[in-house]
């Protein structure tokens, strides 16, 4: 469900996507995907908004999506034996992500 949250960072309310939540001192936070922005953003639990029916309806500008069977990989280097291999990893590494972006520009 698409909700409204205020971004910090872009001074604005913004539709977002809410990814998880956690208990932090006396509040609940928010790590949330601006649908609109396509960044993700963390929220106070009071600076969120249900969304009123009209703009449920508008199109997101930014869709999460993935590299059809693309998975990424890392320089993975063995300091004791001296030898470094690319190999597979949980996360895309920020290098390879900006490797990307000047790919699509």
């Amino acid at each position: 469900q698409v909700y409204v949250v205020f971004s910090e960072e872009l001074k604005c309310w913004c539709r977002a996507l809410v990814e998880s939540v956690w208990c932090q001192a006396d509040d609940y936070q928010l790590r949330c995907f601006l649908v609109d922005y396509a960044q993700h953003c963390s929220v106070a639990s009071e600076n969120i908004r249900v969304l009123a029916g009209a703009f449920a309806k508008i199109p997101h500008r930014a869709k999460k999506c993935r590299l059809h069977c693309t998975k990424p990989l890392t320089l993975h280097i063995d300091y004791r034996e001296n030898t470094a291999k690319i190999g597979p990893a949980k996360r895309w590494d920020t290098a390879a992500i900006q490797h990307f972006r000047k790919l699509l520009e």
